[in-house]
């Protein structure tokens, strides 16, 4: 038996909000949202409404969401979307989320898309926030389906205030035992690329989109990043690096917003929040593809101009084979 729809005061400039991101989310693709029914009773809406300051409170037909992390408010804004846009306080009823891994994948376009800042889920970062209190929130996640298979949650690791971070797309087999990102071949890869740089692993931070081990270390689904990803934001807002480099497609369409191949961008630079960030390949790309080794050191060298390093040979020559 279905759950049944409840009713539930939703303000209109939140219904605003959530009705741009919708059609911000639609744009890149994304055409449905996993559903965890643990959450039906949705404790956190009146407290959303309390803290929001928004007094006009018009009935509609929702279907309970998932919880949103503690501290941060509960629907992202998306880009482009006025301030002053007239809210309407008329019955509207919500959309039914389902599966995305029965959506159809959204027709490819001719004309490249053009590359935008990453959707600001928070209006303003979190005032006081912290990596602890990040993964306080996070919690034993039950929040996607990538739960069900995962053994450890992998929060990420390094300097807690450094200038350079990078994102990676999510664990694998060896990361998802030990914890950590980027433990296995690619990980062992990636400190190679650091040390060439002149760093060692703690003088970075390490993350990736999602925290939890995808089946088969397939690419996490488009609902399953919507979901995870809002949590990464906030490890940025509190690490506030000076440098991001995304390594591999899924970090670097989700940081960029663009479904653009990694190809057509790799390299360039482009600003997010108060970072600077490049795309680049993944590690574990480069173990199937050395002959990318070089294209990825060109690319390195761009980052340790932005951050002042000067490399030891060695370590120079040695990144680049």
């Amino acid at each position: 038996m279905s759950s049944p729809i409840r009713t539930v005061p939703i303000a209109p400039k939140t219904l605003e909000r959530l009705e741009a991101w919708l059609r911000y989310s639609k744009s890149l693709g994304i055409e449905s949202f996993y559903l965890n029914r643990a959450f039906s009773a949705a404790p956190e809406i009146p407290q959303i409404l309390e803290t929001s300051g928004l007094s006009e409170t018009p009935e509609i037909s929702a279907v309970s969401p998932a919880p949103t992390p503690s501290g941060a408010p509960a629907l992202p804004k998306a880009p482009g979307t006025s301030p002053n846009a007239a809210a309407t306080s008329s019955p509207v009823s919500a959309p039914v989320f389902k599966d995305a891994r029965r959506s159809a994948p959204p027709p490819p376009s001719a004309t490249p898309l053009p590359i935008v800042a990453a959707p600001t889920f928070f209006d303003t970062k979190v005032e006081g926030d912290t990596l602890e209190a990040i993964r306080a929130d996070i919690g034993d996640c039950t929040r996607c389906r990538l739960h069900l298979k995962r053994t450890k949650i992998v929060f990420g690791t390094g300097n807690p205030k450094a200038q350079l971070m990078f994102v990676g797309e999510g664990p694998g087999r060896d990361e998802d035992l030990s914890g950590e990102p980027f433990v296995g071949r690619a990980g062992k890869l990636l400190t190679q690329m650091i040390e060439a740089m002149g760093l060692r692993r703690p003088d970075v931070y390490i993350a990736n989109v999602v925290k939890c081990r995808p089946p088969e270390n397939r690419q996490p689904e488009k609902d399953e990043t919507a979901t995870c990803s809002p949590f990464l934001i906030r490890q940025i807002d509190a690490i506030a690096p000076k440098v991001i480099v995304c390594l591999g497609s899924t970090a670097a369409q989700f940081v960029l917003a663009t479904p653009q191949s990694i190809s057509r961008f790799r390299g360039e630079w482009f600003d997010y929040r108060s970072a600077r960030v490049i795309a680049t390949y993944h590690p574990a790309y480069l173990l199937r593809n050395p002959n990318a080794k070089g294209d990825v050191w060109k690319d390195l060298q761009k980052v340790m101009a932005v951050l002042g390093l000067d490399p030891k040979p060695k370590q120079q020559s040695a990144a680049a084979r």
